[in-house]
């Protein structure tokens, strides 16, 4: 029997090792997608390029990611996903490649919208493991691999923060690149085939359905909402964050400041067992408590010019809260259209793009303006609409 067959035939479902296969493989592809954030400064140096120009290496991934999540994610509800998977990460080693060796600044913005396109693949692999699970642990396996997408996110700093100070910043994507051509390889050894029966959407029609389900989903429509407000939130902390931490009186070094993903990871893991939540049928009570802590974290994020230490804690409570919203709002979504799954992921992460987008833009702009104060103010409010946003749709309609 082969290796793929049997992770399949895993009586108590899936087994640990595919279930941090998925965790790992998903954690390395959405890293991708995050590294330049700690090293525009270094970048813009080392090619000659404006400091004004450099901020389009984060805007170039994101345009590439969203146009991912449009055009590529859907296409696991037609394809077989191993092929899917597999396919993205080889491509997304050469993509690496290139970033890593990029000579020009218009070659680098060309290579990172590739890498963008390509890192949601991430999504991919929890739409693939959904289908795989169960119903009755489908909340849980979800919890898992999503995991390891927001530790992907949050370690991304610390791990491009160390490499630029000890080797610069090639070396990070040049490292990722062989990472990922390693992770490659254990999926195409591990992963089952999922070959698709019966009738094949056209891939006009399959586009189309994706903004379809929008209009008619409420739970997509409710779930996408709340993860919009939540990932607007954890940008409008990390983007300014290098800012008051790089001036005195902590004046950190990158490596150091990368550390705070550390912090961040520590609390995403934690919640890992939302998922389980949903499946016990506490989702609502579970995405009430998650809200509340994000909305306790500003008051001690807040707090930073008195004391590092309330940062440290808010960052573990604010991606505590962060990780069990997201891991239930999928939960939840995925019980709505089970055969839609690649569909539901994609809109629902368009949500995200949004959310994130906005509160990257925002949170630069306050505190230019109002310095951590402003932030902290703005991140208070936004945690506090999306309680109000989640109370109301608990009221009957």
């Amino acid at each position: 029997m082969s290796s793929s067959a049997n992770l399949r035939s895993h009586a108590g479902g899936l087994p640990k090792s595919l279930k941090f296969l998925f965790a790992v493989a998903s954690g390395l592809a959405v890293a991708n997608a995050y590294f330049a954030h700690p090293l525009l400064d270094v970048i813009a140096d080392d090619l000659s390029l404006p400091r004004s120009m450099i901020g389009f290496a984060v805007g170039a991934t994101q345009i590439g990611y969203g146009l991912g999540l449009i055009f590529l994610v859907p296409l696991g509800d037609i394809v077989d996903r191993r092929k899917l998977v597999i396919s993205q990460s080889l491509l997304s080693v050469f993509a690496l490649i290139a970033v890593g060796c990029a000579p020009t600044g218009t070659m680098l913005f060309s290579a990172l919208a590739v890498v963008g396109f390509l890192a949601v693949v991430t999504q991919a692999f929890v739409a693939f493991a959904a289908s795989l699970a169960s119903p009755n642990e489908r909340g849980a396996i979800v919890g898992t691999v999503t995991s390891g997408i927001v530790i992907g996110i949050l370690l991304a700093r610390t791990i491009a923060g160390t490499l630029v100070d000890v080797a610069g910043w090639r070396s990070v994507y040049l490292l990722s690149a062989a990472l990922t051509g390693l992770i490659t390889l254990l999926l195409v050894h591990f992963l089952p085939s999922q070959p698709k029966t019966g009738r094949v959407i056209p891939y006009p029609d399959l586009i189309i359905s994706l903004f379809t389900l929008l209009l008619t989903e409420r739970a997509l429509r409710i779930r996408g909402t709340l993860g919009m407000l939540i990932f607007a939130e954890i940008t409008i902390l990390l983007t300014p964050l290098v800012l008051p931490l790089s001036d005195p009186p902590y004046s950190l070094s990158h490596s150091a400041i990368g550390l705070f993903g550390l912090a961040g990871a520590a609390g995403a893991l934690a919640a890992s067992r939302a998922g389980g939540w949903t499946d016990q049928g506490l989702g609502e009570q579970a995405t009430g408590a998650a809200l509340s802590m994000m909305l306790v974290a500003w008051l001690l994020i807040g707090l930073l010019p008195y004391s590092i230490m309330f940062l440290i804690v808010g960052v573990v409570v604010i991606d505590f809260g962060l990780q069990a919203a997201h891991v239930i709002n999928q939960g939840l979504i995925y019980r709505e259209r089970p055969e839609a799954q690649s569909r539901l992921t994609a809109a629902y992460m368009i949500f995200y793009s949004v959310g994130s987008a906005a509160g990257a833009s925002a949170s630069t702009a306050i505190y230019a303006a109002w310095g951590w104060s402003g932030v902290s103010l703005l991140g208070g409010l936004i945690a506090t609409i999306s309680i109000i946003f989640w109370r109301a749709t608990l009221l009957p309609r």
